[in-house]
């Protein structure tokens, strides 16, 4: 080779040597400098996002929820135990995601959308991110088609609509968690899908809801998500949000979704521990300031698309616990303040054998009454009045033992109304049979019927209802009217039915009662 080109070549060496930056990139890659109670402080990632999802080098994962001035604090999804002081970690450039799908029903999954009910992984071709922003306003449609729950006091009296979010209150024990799977199991062949959000609870609690919407064969079309009460906080923290995101993929493809948070109290605790241990500011009963935030962003995202995004709704089922009945401490206020309505369930009714112990005083549904069907409307209207006027003469009553007619009658039909509102578990019933059962309350044509018999009479007229020719149940279910001559029908049969109970001595308890759904 000779000078001249040997020249050319070491000109273009010093080029690219001159043009060489000796710099290595970090921007992407931290250390772990601390680590407990599953948070890590992390130097490095200076560019990282709120909300985004950091990998370790040990397949563990964490999520970024503090971004402070020289690092970050991410909370651990993992066992923390994997992952010590100078680790390696890196950014993903994405927030968290979760599977959905049509996979995903039947199933019960953790709320990384991991499988947890030993069937096998779950493999998906779509992700959605569990923090979405809630629909515009503009992309919404009035809430007006029912969802029928199949327990008589809510449809009668706080009816529930496609699209609608119904607040469950109450004290521990008084069944709030039941009224929410009676209504999962209600949903069975009206093209309804369902997600049950576990917060906290214990794995033997959700074992045995699980066998009992197997056993109702519910389970086909529900999705469980679960973090217990032995997970950490980030994961009881992202539940409700990853299976918001399950849902939404289904109201986004047209479909009818119901939502159930069991339950929002926990929740709140849980991300109360997991930002003191982030060191944030704490504010009223050591709630962080954005406590209402959370909840507001979540349950916006339910709610009854319009019809140039599907019509799809999102049913939401938040529950809260109340301790000593006290609905207006910190959470259940915020709570209700973000809700359409509340279902109250009063501790003393419980106790007293009133199941469901829904007080009709203080609940409330802000929308559903546009929602209900117009022959319950109909049939219902005057119910809360009458079970109102009860207990105010009930109060009265005990003020004094000589009670006139008037007040005696009041007594009377209330307490056939309470009795006839009682219902046994797992039992919903259709539409029909409970237009048919608060219709003969209502008539007062069972106020002369004993307390104890009136379920032996409210069964045996469904039984005959079933039997004759005469098609009542039929007739409501598709025309959703209740004409004269059935209510005629109704009556005659019932007239035949009391005097042959009253006949007898045998009485039976609600629990004795096996209604069969028609």
């Amino acid at each position: 080779m000779d000078n001249k080109n040997l020249n050319s070549l070491s000109e273009i060496i010093k080029d690219e040597i001159n043009k060489y930056e000796h710099k290595l990139n970090t921007a992407n890659v931290g250390q772990v400098v601390s680590v407990g109670d599953n948070i890590a402080t992390i130097y490095g990632l200076d560019d990282s996002m709120y909300g985004e999802l950091i990998s370790f080098d040990n397949d563990s994962y964490g999520m970024v929820m503090n971004i402070e001035e020289d690092s970050i604090g991410v909370a651990l999804f993992g066992r923390e135990i994997a992952i010590k002081e100078g680790d390696i970690c890196q950014r993903t450039g994405r927030v968290v995601s979760i599977p959905v799908g049509d996979m995903l029903l039947g199933r019960v999954v953790n709320a990384l959308g991991e499988a947890i009910d030993g069937k096998g992984e779950i493999k998906s071709d779509e992700y959605r991110p569990s923090e979405m922003n809630a629909p515009e306003i503009m992309d919404r449609q009035t809430v007006n088609q029912p969802l029928e729950t199949g327990i008589k006091a809510i449809d009668s009296m706080i009816p529930i609509g496609k699209g609608q979010r119904e607040l469950i209150i109450g004290d521990r024990q008084t069944g709030k968690t039941a009224l929410a799977i009676d209504t999962i199991i209600n949903q069975k062949g009206k093209d309804v899908i369902c997600v049950y959000c576990s917060i906290g609870q214990k794995n033997s609690s959700l074992a045995q809801i699980v066998e009992r919407l197997k056993r109702f064969d519910a389970l086909k079309y529900t999705v469980i998500v679960s973090a217990s009460a032995a997970e950490p906080s980030p994961m009881q923290y992202l539940a409700p949000y990853s299976a918001t995101s399950i849902a939404e993929y289904w109201m986004h493809k047209g479909k009818n979704v119901l939502i159930v948070y069991d339950d929002l109290s926990k929740h709140a605790v849980a991300y109360r521990t997991l930002l003191l241990l982030l060191r944030r500011s704490p504010g009223r009963e050591a709630y962080p300031g954005d406590i209402f935030y959370i909840h507001s962003r979540l349950l916006e995202r339910s709610c009854r698309l319009s019809n140039e995004l599907g019509g799809g709704s999102l049913t939401a089922l938040p529950i809260v616990e109340t301790q000593a009945g006290d609905i207006s401490a910190y959470i259940p206020t915020n709570i209700i303040s973000i809700t359409d309505g509340q279902l109250f369930l009063n501790s003393d009714m419980f106790n007293s054998g009133q199941r469901p112990a829904i007080d009709s005083g203080l609940s409330v549904s802000r929308v559903g009454s546009s929602a209900q069907y117009k022959v319950m409307k109909k049939i219902s209207k005057d119910l809360r009045m009458e079970l109102a006027n009860y207990h105010e003469m009930l109060d009265f009553s005990r003020f004094g033992s000589d009670l006139d007619k008037s007040t005696q009658k009041i007594l009377t039909h209330g307490a056939v109304l309470l009795e006839t509102l009682k219902q046994k578990q797992y039992m919903p019933l259709s539409i029909a049979q409970e237009v048919v059962d608060i219709f003969v309350a209502q008539s007062g044509a069972i106020d002369d019927v004993p307390i104890d018999k009136i379920h032996n009479v409210l069964k045996l007229l469904d039984n005959s209802i079933v039997s004759k020719t005469n098609n009542v149940y039929k007739n409501i279910n598709e025309t959703l009217e209740f004409s004269d001559s059935d209510k005629e029908f109704v009556l005659s049969l019932l007239e035949t039915i009391k005097n042959a109970v009253l006949k007898t001595n045998e009485s039976k308890n609600i629990n004795d009662i096996d209604y069969t759904d028609k």
